[in-house]
């Protein structure tokens, strides 16, 4: 069974989407703990870009500052363009803008009910009931199964309702560290609530 997998997607795929990235994966690990499973066979977190004109580099410098400073490992990251089997591929789509989430589902229509923009999901999350979910098992089934409960249970919140200016991340493309550090927070705190009801840790 492969991990739960959550796509994250920006416009380069240099700042805003590898932060997220990265910052999943600190934030699952320190959930899961130094003695419990490996934290890769649970869960997978990658990211694209809906703009090709980045693919092969690597993440923005105060990006990576950022990733580095909260605890991530920013090595070895590569950009890519977003394709549809990335789409396909993956369970959770988690978007930097509401455009961003009209182009997912431009490209793949059927990935509308697992698409959202970050901060519209974390909005959500916070009328989905927990106790309605499955139990929480940190095996790889266990995972899978709570984390497509959860996107199920916070699509049927949004009933529909598009996404609002108040959920895009702005972007911090040719600015300085201090508004790197206001948007990786802005991103820490969705990922954080994600990943409390992923593990109930």
């Amino acid at each position: 069974m492969p991990p739960f997998s959550v796509l994250h997607v920006c416009m380069g795929n240099i700042c805003r989407s590898p932060m997220a990235e990265r910052l999943l994966v600190a934030r699952f690990a320190d959930a899961v703990g130094h003695d419990g499973p490996d934290p890769a066979g649970l869960l997978l977190s990658h990211s694209a870009g809906t703009g090709g004109w980045h693919s092969g580099e690597h993440m923005n410098p105060p990006a990576a500052r950022q990733v580095a400073e909260r605890g991530g490992d920013p090595t070895g990251f590569t950009a890519r363009q977003l394709h549809g089997e990335h789409i396909d591929t993956s369970e959770l789509i988690l978007t930097a803008t509401g455009e961003q989430c009209s182009y997912v589902t431009a490209l793949r229509p059927d990935a509308a009910g697992r698409t959202f923009a970050l901060r519209e999901f974390a909005r959500l999350l916070t009328d989905v009931d927990a106790a309605a979910l499955p139990s929480v098992d940190l095996t790889p089934d266990g995972v899978l199964a709570r984390g497509v409960a959860l996107v199920e249970a916070a699509d049927k919140v949004r009933d529909g309702r598009p996404t609002g200016p108040d959920d895009d991340l702005d972007d911090p493309w040719g600015l300085g560290d201090r508004f790197f550090a206001r948007i990786a927070d802005d991103i820490e705190a969705p990922l954080r609530r994600l990943v409390r009801l992923l593990t109930g840790r």
